[in-house]
């Protein structure tokens, strides 16, 4: 189904720190995703250039959200896994064009009586 109705955020951290992400997504309006196991790679330099202890081990969380709420969600990330916490999180979002498989919100079923 063609829809502009939603972003995929990509929130890369070390390993271990997916779950904390997914916490502060959630709590600004994302309702799950996806964790992948990853291994960064950099040049030798990279760690003097950025100032920072480059982990090779990392997590990379994605999540398909509306695209409403995708600010708020990164801001969050970026505030509490931000590069210069222990997470040293990177988060992006890209547009979603095409979509299948989400259910929209549905209204919940009445209970049934006994």
């Amino acid at each position: 189904m063609k829809t502009d109705k939603y972003e995929v955020i990509f929130a890369i951290v070390n390993s271990g720190f997916a779950e904390d992400v997914m916490e502060v997504a959630r709590e600004n309006g994302a309702r799950g995703g996806t964790i992948l196991s990853a291994r960064g790679v950099a040049r030798a330099d990279a760690e003097a250039f950025f100032g920072i202890t480059i982990h090779a081990e990392k997590d990379i969380l994605m999540m398909v959200v509306e695209s409403k709420i995708r600010d708020t969600i990164l801001n969050a990330i970026y505030k509490s896994m931000g590069m210069a916490k222990a997470a040293q999180g990177i988060a992006f979002s890209l547009p979603v064009s095409d979509v299948a498989g989400l259910a929209e919100s549905l209204p919940v079923p009445p209970a049934e009586e006994k």
